[in-house]
This record gives structure tokens, C-alpha cells and sequence, in this order.
């Protein structure tokens, strides 16, 4: 199934705590003169216009980016990619994951994406296909294949749509596989938390394949009545030094907007 279209939710309350930890975490590992690999196994098209009538129809960036932008100051990672990519593509524009990558890794870095829907694929292609190797497969296929990678030091982004709800099985096997082929990656897993809390399972699973693993969440209200979407979490395989307290406040500045 490839129905997920994520251009209805690009910049909401998910994106803002998912893509603001990426930021820090690629800009913490980039402080370091050591080359690095980035892989995301779904990737989606990478860039996204908050003025369409699809963001417009659920008010998701409105509530999302559009009213914690000014929490996070002009020097911070996740602020400086933002600021990038409109001074490019205009106010209404917003990067997905692969994008910010883009604008926070350096040259000698090596990105790796993987999308598996061909229109986003497609799309993809055409905003990154000059800066990263882009496959249209499964893109944990393709980290199993890929790891270890050279660089090894380096990030992994895993963002599963949890349209089929396997994955919160299949996932965390995965996962396992991936950590013990390469062993220093950085691995982040996006979830989101519903009204069922259908992730709790799996976060069990993934404290008992790792001992090194930390959860960082968000919560907040649902956006509209009757939406199932209550909240946004990130499972870090080997986290680097400092992250907690940036989750911590990051899930703050959450919390104080939407309260």
C-alpha cells in the first residue's frame, strides 16, 4: 500500500519535534572533522509548499510550524535549514528530512535515500538527485544491504508511515539487523503516538534488542476532533552526548505552544 501523501501534514507538531532533534543531532555529529553517512529509508519528496490546498485542508502546519517557528532562535540547526531553503524557494516553503540533511552536512559527506512511492520518488529525484544517491526500493532493504557504510561514523533515519501495521513488528527486526552490521550508527526511529498507543508494544521490543537506546517524546492535543494523533517520539539507537536535554527541551517548547 503507497496511499500516505505526506504534503497533508508537512511542518505539523511530528515534523517540528521529529526534524528539530535531526537537525541537532546532524549538526552536533558535523562539529566533528570526520566524514559521515546519512541514510533515511523514507524519505518522501524532501520538500514541501505549506501554501497548497492539501496543507491548507487540515491546518496541520498552521498549528505546527507555523506557530513554533519563533521558539527556535535564528543560530539553531533546525531554524538555519528552514532559513536556507525559503531564502531559495520563497515564505511558504518547507524542508522534509533529506533537505535538511542537505543543508547540514558537508561536502565530504555521503547521502543515501530511499522512497519507495514512484511519484515521490520522482519528486525527490528532482530536488536531491544532485546531492544524494536515491533508490526507488524498500528502504530497509536497502540499509541492510548498504551497512555498514563508508563512512561508517554516520545517521540513519528510519519514518514509516505505519500505514500497514506490521511495521510496528517488522521495524524493530529491522532495526536489530541494521544495529548489529554497523554498530556506531546513529539510528532514529520516528513513531508516532495515537489515541490506541499501538506504538507501546514496539518501544518494548526496542528497550530489549538495545541497552543503548533513548526515547524521546512530545505530546500534545489532537489537532481536530476525531484525529487519532496525540503526541510524536523519536527511538535513538546510540544517541549522541547532550540529546536528552535537547529533547527535553524541545518537548518543552511543545508543550508550552499548545497547552
Amino acid at each position: 500500500m503507497l496511499s500516505y501523501q505526506h504534503g497533508y501534514h508537512a511542518g505539523n507538531l511530528a515534523d517540528v519535534h521529529k526534524h528539530a532533534l535531526l537537525a541537532w543531532v546532524l549538526d552536533y555529529m558535523a562539529s566533528k572533522d570526520k566524514p559521515m553517512s546519512y541514510i533515511e529509508t523514507h524519505a518522501g519528496r524532501g520538500f514541501y509548499r505549506l501554501d497548497t490546498e492539501a496543507a491548507r485542508k487540515t491546518g496541520e502546519a498552521a498549528a505546527g510550524i507555523g506557530r513554533l517557528e519563533q521558539a527556535f532562535d535564528s543560530g539553531h540547526p533546525y531554524r538555519r535549514a528552514i532559513d536556507m531553503v525559503r531564502a531559495a524557494h520563497g515564505i511558504a516553503s518547507y524542508p522534509g528530512s533529506p533537505l535538511i540533511a542537505a543543508h547540514l552536512l558537508r561536502h565530504a559527506d555521503r547521502m543515501t535515500l530511499a522512497e519507495l512511492h514512484p511519484q515521490e520518488y520522482e519528486a525527490l529525484s528532482a530536488v536531491l538527485g544532485y546531492r544524494a544517491t536515491i533508490h526507488r526500493r524498500d528502504g530497509l532493504e536497502m540499509a541492510l544491504a548498504l551497512c555498514p557504510p563508508m563512512p561508517r561514523r554516520g545517521v540513519l533515519v528510519c519514518d514509516p508511515s505505519y500505514e500497514v501495521k506490521a511495521e510496528y513488528q517488522s521495524v524493530p527486526r529491522a532495526l536489530a539487523q541494521i544495529r548489529r552490521k554497523w554498530n556506531v550508527g546513529v539510528l532514529l526511529l520516528w513513531y508516532p503516538i495515537l489515541n490506541s498507543e499501538a506504538h507501546a508494544p514496539m518501544i518494548e521490543r526496542l528497550r530489549a534488542d538495545h541497552s543503548e537506546i533513548a526515547i524521546f517524546e512530545a505530546r500534545f492535543p489532537p489537532i481536530r476532533p476525531g484525529h487519532r494523533m496525540t503526541g510524536s517520539g523519536l527511538a535513538v539507537i546510540n544517541p549522541p552526548w547532550g540529546m536528552a536535554e535537547e529533547a527535553a527541551r524541545v518537548a518543552g517548547l511543545i508543550r508550552q505552544i499548545t497547552a
